[in-house]
């Protein structure tokens, strides 16, 4: 099977003093998860969502499927962890305890607020994964990188051309995952925030998938006013 987890545990801090976190703000008339959960609703390789959220958003969170999404029955709402990985074995200990796990099993994880994913996206996620065990969203970057470790002088400056800014999904085979991270220390556990880079720490091949450029995270206000600027222009 195919699942697709929706990464929505956090509270937004960085979006300011808001009533909701940013994940339940209105993008045009919809919450941003809502138009997150859509893409992965008609996609036809789906077969299971499972949405992370905090404890108590949970309730509202089905309220909301249910208002907005007609397939709603085949979306589970449960509590996420403490960190974002924790979220996403969260995610895949109630596959396992639900439908339990097969060796072809691939998790297609993906942050709630990055609502225009495209069908694509999610399509070439899900053949890397199976073909390779994981892989990442990227689009190359743009921007020189610089480095710094004391946020005062240039430590270094990269080949831009080897490097690459970061998206979801991040997608992988699901018991590759589960036994991978099972071998990290608990000190990788505590400072690793990418799922990503648990898989590179441990020898594993993460293939490239390439994004776009309009998959954007919605984390600040500014990022708000940008999306709702792309959702215009795409409807």
């Amino acid at each position: 099977m195919v699942y697709a987890e929706i990464l929505a545990g956090g509270t937004g801090s960085r979006m300011g003093n808001t009533e909701v976190p940013k994940q339940f703000m209105k993008l045009g008339s919809k919450p941003i998860i809502i138009h997150t959960i859509e893409q992965f609703v008609v996609h036809d390789k789906i077969d299971q969502i499972i949405v992370v959220v905090p404890k108590a958003w949970i309730n509202n969170t089905k309220d909301l499927i249910k208002k907005y999404i007609y397939q709603a029955e085949y979306i589970a709402v449960i509590e996420g962890g403490p960190t974002r990985n924790e979220s996403l074995v969260n995610g895949i200990e109630w596959i396992e305890q639900n439908n339990g796990i097969n060796d072809e099993d691939i998790i297609v994880t993906h942050d709630a607020v990055r609502p225009f994913l495209s069908y694509r996206i999610i399509a070439d996620n899900i053949t890397a994964a199976q073909q390779y065990g994981a892989a990442d969203t990227v689009i190359p970057a743009v921007d020189t990188i610089v480095m710094s470790k004391n946020n005062s002088e240039i430590f270094e400056i990269p080949i831009r051309g080897h490097m690459y800014q970061g998206q979801t999904p991040q997608s992988f085979n699901i018991k590759l995952f589960k036994q991978t991270y099972l071998k990290l220390t608990e000190t990788e556990k505590e400072i690793l925030t990418d799922a990503a880079k648990i898989m590179v720490i441990k020898d594993k091949v993460v293939k490239l998938v390439f994004g776009e450029s309009y998959n954007i995270k919605v984390t600040t206000s500014y990022d708000l006013i940008l999306a709702n600027s792309i959702l215009e222009n795409l409807l």
